[in-house]
């Protein structure tokens, strides 16, 4: 099995009129996802979560990292090798508000959109980034 490291980052922000917590989300092969991507030779976990993110949505500066999440683990097989990934995900922000986004094409990625981070947990198409997404509520919520 071939060991892969990754990172990415849940941004979210406070939405307008309601002041419930939303995040964005990508549209990707038919599944909403959060962005994500393999780290490079040199580059520090958190260099390549924000670089991801701001890959896969189309910034044209980097998002912040608020803090640490957690890690999650998958395995799949593609073109007959078999990877085990690790995620290292962070919860984000930015530091203004972004009028759109340019998803990135050649990615895959359709679609990105802000959704209310309950509604996020069930759009999901992946068991862990609801584990993600949890986790963030539990960061959200601490007093």
């Amino acid at each position: 099995m071939t060991g892969l490291t990754a990172a990415g980052g849940v941004l979210f922000r406070q939405a307008s009129g309601t002041g419930g917590t939303e995040v964005l989300l990508i549209f990707r092969r038919g599944v909403w996802d959060l962005p994500k991507g393999k780290k490079e030779q040199k580059e520090t976990i958190e260099e390549c979560a924000v670089r991801e993110v701001a890959e896969e949505i189309g910034l044209n500066r980097l998002p912040n990292i608020v803090e640490p999440l957690l890690k999650t683990y998958h395995e799949y097989e593609q073109e007959g090798v078999h990877f085990g990934k690790t995620t290292h995900w962070f919860a984000m922000q930015l530091s203004s508000e972004v009028a759109s986004f340019t998803p990135e094409e050649k990615e895959g990625i359709e679609r990105v959109e802000w959704y209310s981070l309950r509604r996020a947990k069930e759009m999901v198409g992946y068991d862990n980034l609801r584990d993600v997404l949890g986790e963030l509520e539990n960061l959200i919520s601490k007093p």
